[in-house]
């Protein structure tokens, strides 16, 4: 059917009039296609984001700004992106995404460092612990060191013979007024003149009596070498173990780390020995570099230590 030119034409104003809900409506078809697009990913995306957030706050309870930041957050419209197109929309969104896939990298990183880290922790506690339940004993017994052992040593201590006991009473014990002191001191002279038995038997005394005392941390670990000297391995090694356990900040829980190697050393333990070692490097490393280092270099050496 051809326009007939002659007839009245309908107007712009009137087309536009007639045709106008259609225009509109075929421009809200991709708008609103577009914005339910936009509507569904904004969902998805902010589901993600309360999701890291919450394995975030479970692996970090309290975590700070150190590990990941407070909030993943869109970023921040300007006056200038306002009421922009669907592919403005569209970036934001796929920034949000990068920023949880950069979480989720750094998220991972960590836990695997920390589960490293804290592999190697158990793995030297239960080598030291482990030292300390080991029975072998070492100068060409196979006998178990028990509760009847020790009151052997007593029972030694306890009948000398005439000789000895002149011998003992010849070692002067001081009397400064600090009775924590002076019993320490007493038990390093008995040890010193290498009289064991009764070095143990004073040490003990000292070790129950003064507890507080500043003394104390010494008297362990000077309590340990008697019996390590004795040939008391076992007694020693836990002797030497509960001193760094129950008094890590003592005058002598290096020290008491440092014996422990050295009496795995005598037991043929080797790898145990490296473990006392390595935690003396990690737990006190200005000893082990200063007072102790050279003893540390020569216990090392000799249990083969990597």
């Amino acid at each position: 059917m051809f326009l007939d030119l002659e007839k009245p034409q309908v107007s712009t104003p009137a087309l536009n009039k007639l045709f106008a809900p259609l225009a509109i409506a075929a421009m809200l078809l991709p708008a609103s296609g577009a914005m339910a697009q936009r509507s569904d990913t904004e969902i998805r995306v902010e589901k993600l984001e309360k999701e890291m957030r919450a394995v975030q706050r479970k692996v970090f309870p309290g975590g700070s700004e150190r590990y990941f930041e407070p909030e993943i957050r869109a970023p921040e419209r300007t006056a200038e992106t306002r009421g922009t197109s669907a592919d403005t929309a569209v970036a934001d969104l796929l920034a949000r995404v990068d920023a949880l896939e950069a979480q989720l990298a750094a998220l991972t990183a960590q836990t695997e460092e920390n589960g490293y880290k804290l592999g190697q922790l158990t793995a030297r506690l239960d080598a030291l612990e482990a030292a300390a339940d080991d029975t072998a004993a070492v100068t060409g017994s196979s006998a178990n060191v028990t509760a009847a052992d020790a009151a052997d040593d007593v029972k030694e201590v306890a009948t000398p013979s005439d000789d000895r006991v002149a011998q003992v009473a010849a070692i002067v014990k001081p009397d400064s007024g600090n009775a924590g002191e002076d019993e320490y001191i007493y038990g390093f002279r008995l040890w010193d003149a290498k009289f064991y038995p009764e070095a143990q038997q004073q040490l003990q005394k000292t070790v129950d009596e003064h507890p507080s005392h500043s003394r104390n941390s010494h008297a362990r670990n000077l309590l340990g070498r008697a019996y390590m000297d004795d040939g008391k391995l076992n007694l020693a090694a836990r002797t030497f173990l509960s001193n760094y356990q129950e008094k890590p900040d003592g005058a002598r829980a290096a020290d008491s780390l440092y014996f422990l190697g050295m009496t795995m050393i005598q037991q043929q333990e080797n790898v145990k020995a490296c473990a006392a070692f390595d935690e003396l490097v990690e737990v006190y490393p200005d000893v082990a570099g200063g007072r102790l280092a050279g003893d540390l270099a020569g216990g090392r050496s000799a249990a083969q230590c990597q």
